[in-house]
């Protein structure tokens, strides 16, 4: 079955191999599972590891074998660190003046092309030589399957679009969660195990790896890099000159085709490109906010395996060398972004939410001839595409706008009843201080007005949208709350978590879905005799009942006509129904 698959993505538009850099001559027993057969098969996750460890073993103290933490199935989760000079410490590192590079595979893992072009790198690095030279100045970390349960939920049936290999891993984690979902609320082991690996090197750049779905076209690899608003102008300035002005020549003179990420405007091709901007819950919005580059590769899910794995390779090679060849301007281009963190203003317009414009330029598009047919089955439309190369002159819109920002305080003030947000802080690297004693202060916070919830789950959770309305009181806070400052380099972090407004904050993600609930109220009964003695004596209060009848849908609730009154009579206890608890702190 899965043959007859592979051939029919053969007939529907991989039309060529392409030439990529070669393995070169590996001695048998360093072929991964994928070179020996021909990128037939990947390996399973047993044997991934024992490859790694003999890796190490054979490396002459150029490679470290590591776990740095368990699934939720108990596997341990491998971690490669190639360095010379002992540099196998952020503090060593450091000291050498390397750059830190941390690659991720098979954060999908179907999307497995990482895994062996990761373990083919460190091969040629520390057995066949011929890429010792990456380790002149750089340090490289290497999740070599980061969902390392959903890997071996393997079958040659997870992804149907997929040209090989034989089997492939599951999407989800061992919980069904999408762990390139994760990186905010960090309710996944595997995301918690990340963010200690994060926290302990504070990696220099992230290299996240994947395979695309949709699309069919000629390009083996698309790249995306955070080039907007959402990330510092120098780590975007940084990138756009090495990996776009350096490293795509190299890697297409190495014979790829290479790309910025595909994700139509529209149905199809003709439409146009728009930019997708990756929201902090996914693994390179989280990169920037961070304030470090973060590059997607995304190979091709039609072309053959070995042209992905070795386009991904390719890549690889080519980045981790301008990154070693660059790292002092990298070095100032990081350093540059956490000092803005570190001097933040008062007042600062931060922004939370970025789009792409209408405005678009040119680009030429190197696609495949393909028409748009009536389907017999689905009763709509269908794309087929045919197998004959063509290029498209085409819209592309990458221009970036901010569509919510936020003007940041001095410091954030959580309650200390809120265990999970606060945990989220420290799994996150946020620093913060605990009042030893209870604190009355102003602080600026939040009436959440008109939440709506998801009708299903998202992610393991019920999200929430709402309208925050700016409100100042004054509040008293309980011995254990904590502060939360933003002079320090997790600040973007912080205000993502903790500003409602924002896309993957804790009240998007239902961390406060209980400041909306009623918990005292009154009886129908008594409230319908309470009501008539409001009217008697409240002129006003009667006029306003009136004009609120007009409302059809009001005078048609009974349970809102009641709740009118009881939220207008000395028996109703202000519940702080909709106020966000965590209080922003705008003066010393």
């Amino acid at each position: 079955m899965r043959g007859i698959l592979v051939l029919a993505m053969l007939v529907c538009g991989v039309f060529a191999v392409y030439g990529q850099s070669s393995e070169g001559n590996v001695p048998e027993a360093w072929k991964t599972t994928a070179e020996r057969t021909n990128y037939a098969k990947t390996s399973t996750y047993a044997e991934a590891v024992a490859y790694s460890r003999r890796l190490a073993a054979a490396s002459r103290g150029l490679i470290r074998y590591e776990s740095y933490g368990k699934s939720g199935e108990g596997r341990e989760m491998p971690l490669l660190i190639a360095a010379s000079g002992g540099a196998f410490a952020p503090e060593t590192a450091r000291r050498q003046g390397k750059a830190v590079v941390l690659v991720q595979a098979g954060i999908h893992a179907g999307e497995i092309d990482g895994k062996d072009a990761g373990l083919a790198l460190f091969r040629d690095i520390a057995i066949t030589k011929t890429r010792a030279s990456l380790l002149d100045n750089v340090v490289i970390l290497f999740e070599v399957i980061y969902n390392v349960d959903g890997h071996e939920n393997r079958s040659p049936f997870m992804r149907m679009n997929q040209n090989g290999p034989e089997e492939m891993g599951f999407r989800a984690n061992a919980m069904n969660l999408n762990l390139n979902r994760d990186y905010m609320k960090a309710d996944a082991p595997e995301t918690r195990a990340f963010l200690g690996l994060w926290n302990k090197w504070s990696p220099d750049v992230f290299i996240d790896c994947h395979v695309t779905n949709g699309a069919d076209f000629q390009y083996n690899i698309s790249y995306e890099y955070a080039h907007f608003q959402e990330v510092a102008p120098n780590i975007r300035a940084w990138m756009d000159q090495h990996f776009d002005g350096k490293v795509v020549p190299a890697v297409e003179k190495d014979g790829n085709l290479i790309t910025r990420y595909v994700e139509f405007a529209g149905r199809e091709i003709t439409s146009g490109i728009a930019t997708f901007v990756a929201t902090p819950r996914f693994a390179t919005g989280y990169a920037a906010i961070r304030n470090r580059p973060g590059l997607l590769i995304e190979t091709h899910v039609y072309k053959p395996y070995r042209s992905r794995v070795r386009g991904t390779y390719d890549v690889l090679r080519h980045f981790i060398e301008e990154i070693g060849r660059s790292r002092k301007s990298l070095a100032l281009a990081i350093g540059h972004a956490e000092f803005e963190n570190t001097t933040r203003v008062l007042g600062t317009q931060f922004p939370l939410a970025v789009g792409v414009t209408d405005k678009a330029t040119e680009m030429e598009f190197k696609g495949l001839e393909y028409k748009v047919e009536d389907s017999a089955i689905s009763g709509g439309k269908m794309i087929v595409y045919g197998n004959t190369p063509k290029t498209y002159t085409i819209k592309k819109f990458d221009e970036g706008k901010v569509e919510r920002s936020v003007t940041t305080p001095i410091a954030y003030i959580i309650p200390p009843q809120y265990t999970e947000v606060i945990e989220r802080l420290k799994l996150h690297g946020i620093e913060y201080e605990t009042l030893k004693t209870a604190k009355t202060i102003e602080v600026e916070s939040y009436r959440l007005t008109e939440p709506k919830w998801s009708t299903n789950s998202f992610e393991g959770r019920i999200t929430l949208t709402c309208k925050p309305l700016p409100i100042t009181d004054t509040r008293s806070y309980a011995a254990g709350s904590v502060i939360v400052r933003l002079n320090q380099p997790a600040a973007n972090v912080a205000i993502h978590l903790l500003e409602p407004a924002g896309p993957d904050s804790l009240v998007y993600w239902g961390f406060f879905n209980s400041v909306f609930e009623q918990k005292e109220y009154g009886e129908s009964y008594q409230i319908e005799k309470l009501a008539k003695e409001m009217l008697d004596k409240d002129p006003r209060l009667k006029a306003e009942f009136e004009a609120k009848l007009k409302d059809e849908s009001f005078a048609k609730n009974p349970r809102a006509r009641l709740q009118f009154f009881y939220e207008r009579s000395r028996f109703y206890v202000d519940q702080q129904i909709g106020r966000h608890p965590v209080g922003r702190i705008v003066s010393e």
